[in-house]
C-alpha cells in the first residue's frame, strides 16, 4: 500500500527546549544508577539542556507513580521518565511490585496525558538487569523526547 498523499508526523528526536522529569528508584542501586547515567547522557545528546532536566529519587518502584503524578500535575514538564529495577526474589513480592508499579505508571500517563517513558526493568536476576542498563535507559530517553514532540505536534 502506498502512503503517498497521507499526512504524516515524522519522528522527531530533537530535545532542544523540552523539559524532562526523571524519577529513579534507589532500590537495586547499582542498576538504577546505571540507568540514570545512561538516560541523562542520552537526553543531553538529544539536545535537552541539563537545566531543563529534573532528577528525583524515591525508595523503590512502588513510590515512582506518585512522584510522576505530582510532576505531571505541576505542568512543568513535556515528558517524564521512570527508572527502576525489580529483580525476582524468592517470594511473590516481585509480581506485586512489577504489576503495581507498571499499572501506576500507565495510570498516570493516561490520566495526565503527559508522555511517560517506563524504564522500570523487571528481570529474573542481576545479570539480566545489567545487560539491559545501557540500551533500555537510552531508549527511554529517546521515547520521552520523541513522544513529547509528537504530542506537541498533534496539539499544534
Amino acid at each position: 500500500m502506498s502512503i503517498e498523499g497521507i499526512a504524516q508526523i515524522k519522528p522527531n528526536l530533537a530535545g532542544q527546549g523540552l523539559r524532562i522529569g526523571v524519577v529513579m528508584s534507589r532500590f537495586n542501586t547499582p542498576v538504577c544508577e546505571g540507568l540514570r547515567d545512561n538516560c541523562l547522557d542520552e537526553l543531553i545528546k538529544l539536545g535537552v539542556a541539563p537545566q531543563d532536566i529534573l532528577l528525583s529519587s524515591v525508595a523503590g518502584a512502588l513510590e515512582i507513580p506518585v512522584v510522576l503524578q505530582t510532576m505531571a500535575v505541576s505542568e512543568r514538564f513535556d515528558a517524564l521518565i521512570a527508572l527502576g529495577a525489580i529483580i525476582r526474589g524468592e517470594t511473590y513480592h516481585f509480581e506485586l511490585v512489577a504489576n503495581e508499579s507498571g499499572a501506576g505508571v500507565t495510570r498516570v500517563t493516561l490520566d495526565s496525558g503527559l508522555p511517560i517513558a517506563n524504564c522500570i526493568l523487571t528481570t529474573e536476576n542481576d545479570e539480566q538487569a545489567e545487560v539491559r542498563v545501557v540500551e533500555k535507559a537510552r531508549e527511554a530517553a529517546r521515547v520521552a523526547v520523541e513522544t513529547a514532540n509528537l504530542v506537541k505536534a498533534l496539539q499544534a
